[in-house]
């Protein structure tokens, strides 16, 4: 996201415009079609491969009380077929033709995927189209598929006590606001959904007015709007979308503490979030601020907390921070750590919180900056040779709020931040009753 700006050059038919990167030969179009489906386009003719996705906007927060988990149910049930390709034969055209696809759901938007032959992309468009509007869903396909979701949930949460951790610190960060329940749902939740639930919410939100196309690779957006008119553009919406509305959280009063004792935890666990801006809601270089702090605290060898409490008091086994902007309404800025073998959980929580404090005090250094700022614009420069992230930056932003010029312009942003916007961020977010401390104790082992 930090690696080009992008400047404006033409505008041509249907308000497509030409953006060049400025660090690569790169360019960038955005444009709508007549029924309002964004069409985003990022060439990159080295192989003859495309990454084609088609975003919606939305995701688990935008689910109605005591349905959670229905957006990741219906990104499952997309795949069940329509009248045109019955269940299994999207799947099918795609590995016959030498392609590879998928799709996610999170709290704020819901995308499809597939990277194929760039000869391919018209039948990609062709079948995503088709589903857009043409599910099929009935009790034979939609009841087992329900029982697929619960098992997923008990796979990759209920039998994760780290995964259980963060669930029960995300429901403790959100009084209000629905971005505090998890997004495959909540067990008791999920075991009731219906057919009905699924048609009711795909009604709601799958039209191309909410949707989004991304095409990076082997194509030329000129390619891509004569496909997407020809396939997207002659869908009518169903809806009109309005404005996702969604209860505001409140400012936080006082911190919070989870602790979860589980048999099947290996070590104890400290980890803590704190409530914080995305990219979208802050102001000024808060979130830029926020993001290079993280990689100063917490993101490699060279970080704050490895040198202190892995290397020099040997403390921990393992410590990082992070920091994650890229939601619609908030995000979270976190610190975790895992104890060395006898060393008890709350030395390496006083431990951090001795080297947070330090920031708040002091600061940190230009030498600091230098180095992650440095590396921050790397890492963008070496994504333009990735399509698949480079489509993923792109549905991302426009899903959240952000601009395809606000991705690429990142670098520059960045450039500019100083040392006293990370002091000022530091203490506006680093505050402990905007934080929710989460501890996963092992179950004590009974004493002969």
């Amino acid at each position: 996201m930090r690696a080009v700006r992008i400047a404006a050059l033409h505008l041509v038919l249907l308000f497509i415009v030409a953006l060049p990167a400025r660090a690569l030969d790169v360019e960038v179009s955005d444009f709508k079609l007549a029924n309002g489906m964004e069409v985003v386009v990022i060439p990159n003719h080295r192989a003859p491969v495309v990454t084609h996705m088609v975003w919606y906007r939305v995701g688990s927060a935008d689910e109605v009380s005591g349905k959670s988990g229905l957006a990741h149910f219906l990104e499952h049930l997309m795949f069940k077929g329509t009248s045109k390709h019955p269940p299994g034969e999207f799947d099918r055209l795609i590995d016959i033709n030498g392609g590879e696809g998928n799709a996610f759901t999170t709290r704020d938007y819901t995308a499809y995927f597939q990277r194929i032959a760039s000869d391919r992309l018209g039948l990609m468009m062709e079948l995503e189209a088709d589903r857009m509007q043409n599910l099929v869903l009935t009790d034979e396909n939609v009841l087992p598929e329900l029982d697929v979701v619960r098992e997923e949930r008990r796979e990759r949460t209920d039998n994760d006590p780290s995964a259980l951790l963060s669930e029960q610190i995300d429901a403790a960060m959100y009084t209000a606001h629905p971005y505090g329940k998890p997004v495959i749902g909540w067990m008791s939740e999920v075991a009731k959904l219906t057919k009905d639930d699924a048609i009711a919410f795909y009604r709601a939100h799958y039209t191309p007015a909410n949707a989004i196309l991304v095409v990076a690779g082997d194509a030329t957006p000129e390619q891509v709007k004569i496909l997407a008119e020809k396939y997207y553009g002659v869908l009518k919406n169903t809806f009109t979308p309005g404005p996702r509305l969604r209860t505001l959280e409140p400012e936080p009063i006082a911190s919070r503490r989870v602790t979860l004792v589980d048999a099947r935890a290996a070590s104890p666990v400290i980890q803590r979030s704190y409530l914080a801006p995305s990219y979208g809601t802050s102001t000024d270089h808060e979130a830029i601020a926020l993001d290079l702090l993280a990689d100063i605290l917490g993101n490699g060898t060279q970080s704050r907390l490895y040198k202190r409490l892995v290397v020099e008091q040997k403390l921990a086994a393992y410590v990082g921070a992070w920091y994650t902007g890229d939601q619609l309404d908030s995000g979270t800025f976190g610190v975790y750590g895992a104890p060395n073998s006898g060393i008890d959980v709350g030395k390496v929580e006083a431990a951090i919180d001795v080297i947070l404090a330090d920031v708040l005090k002091n600061g940190i250094t230009q030498i600091e900056l230098d180095r992650v700022r440095n590396q921050a614009i790397a890492e963008q420069i070496y994504t333009l040779d990735d399509q698949a992230t480079l489509a993923r930056m792109a549905g991302v932003a426009l899903a959240t709020g952000l601009t395809v010029r606000s991705i690429f312009d990142r670098d520059a942003e960045i450039a500019k931040v100083t040392l006293d916007d990370i002091r000022q961020a530091a203490a506006k977010f680093i505050v402990l009753k905007r934080s929710v401390t989460g501890i996963l104790l092992p179950e004590p082992q009974p004493r002969n």
